[in-house]
């Protein structure tokens, strides 16, 4: 289990989220109070509809004077104006500039904060072209918790690195996890004798280093190398051929090409810590690829997560 502090928090919103927000708003957001604002994970807009956040599990709805409420009293409306002058924000002024983002679904800000886009796809020859008349924007805000894996660490790390699967359902810890296990094994750590290892991150939904014009806004280590929006299967074959990782990790596997690419990877000697939706053994192994490395062992420690007791929990830790 982990927790933030209201100054970081705060901190980011001033530094990242608020410049790419209308003033209607930003200055909203600013009159949160500290003891609020410290739980805050995402920030929802849509159109027409109340400006809301997500904390402790919960959805909670703004009023002008910034207090948070579950019940409707005096929301804020976000009216379609502000997601477009917050779009134009978040493109620095040219939409053209994010087409490919756009055709993705989500963008990412400056400090790795990740956004979800909503709105009007438009197909072409049977493929997403774009998305336009963008109605829905989730900004989750990045987190970045130095020593949360350290637990997980102790367990996977003795004799070499195990392969490791990470699992929990959405919202649980397991991106973060994944980012602090990552940087302690690639930077090295005297405490646990790990002298850094070179790791290559296929980092699809930019959500792990969160890069922004091509660099790292969050820490992943000093002997990272980081392919930044490129598919996971893809990617992995790229590292391998290009770059000798030692440890190879991945966020949010599941096809069977995954499957194939993480066993080409173990077969040339390489490490895999991956992390997948899902709430316990039996429901992580629905997914084709997951169920098939498991059948071949290809794991040696399964970690399961949840936010019983706060993201990050440890629920439970299979050793195959």
């Amino acid at each position: 289990m982990y927790a933030r502090d209201e100054s970081y928090v705060r901190n980011t919103l001033e530094k990242d989220i608020l410049p790419a927000l209308p003033k209607k708003l930003s200055s909203i957001l600013t009159k949160i109070s500290d003891e609020d604002i410290s739980s805050i994970e995402e920030i929802r807009l849509r159109a027409e509809r109340p400006f809301m956040v997500y904390k402790k599990g919960q959805d909670m709805f703004l009023n002008e004077d910034g207090v948070l409420s579950f019940l409707l009293s005096r929301p804020v409306i976000v009216e379609r104006q502000d997601i477009e002058k917050t779009l134009t924000l978040m493109s620095n002024y040219s939409i053209y500039s994010i087409e490919e983002e756009l055709k993705q679904g989500f963008l990412t800000l400056k400090g790795g904060h990740r956004v979800g886009l909503t709105g009007r796809i438009v197909m072409e020859d049977r493929n997403i072209r774009t998305m336009k008349n963008i109605s829905g924007m989730n900004i989750r805000i990045a987190k970045e918790i130095k020593g949360c894996g350290n637990k997980i660490i102790k367990e996977i790390y003795g004799e070499g690195i195990k392969h490791t699967l990470i699992a929990s359902p959405p919202g649980c810890g397991k991106t973060t996890m994944l980012r602090d296990i990552i940087r302690v094994l690639s930077s090295g750590d005297r405490d646990f004798n790990i002298k850094g290892f070179k790791i290559g991150l296929v980092d699809e939904r930019s959500e792990i280093a969160g890069c922004y014009l091509g660099v790292p806004q969050r820490d992943v280590g000093i002997r990272t190398d980081v392919l930044d929006a490129c598919p996971k299967a893809q990617g992995m074959f790229m590292l391998l051929r290009s770059m000798s990782p030692e440890i190879i990790a991945v966020d949010e596997i599941g096809s069977v090409e995954d499957a194939e690419a993480i066993e080409d990877a173990i077969n040339s000697g390489v490490k895999i810590i991956a992390t997948v939706h899902g709430r316990n053994f039996n429901e992580i192994q629905k997914r084709q690829g997951v169920k098939i490395l498991i059948e071949n062992k290809a794991f040696e420690r399964i970690v399961i997560l949840s936010r019983r007791s706060g993201p990050g929990t440890i629920e439970e830790i299979i050793k195959i």
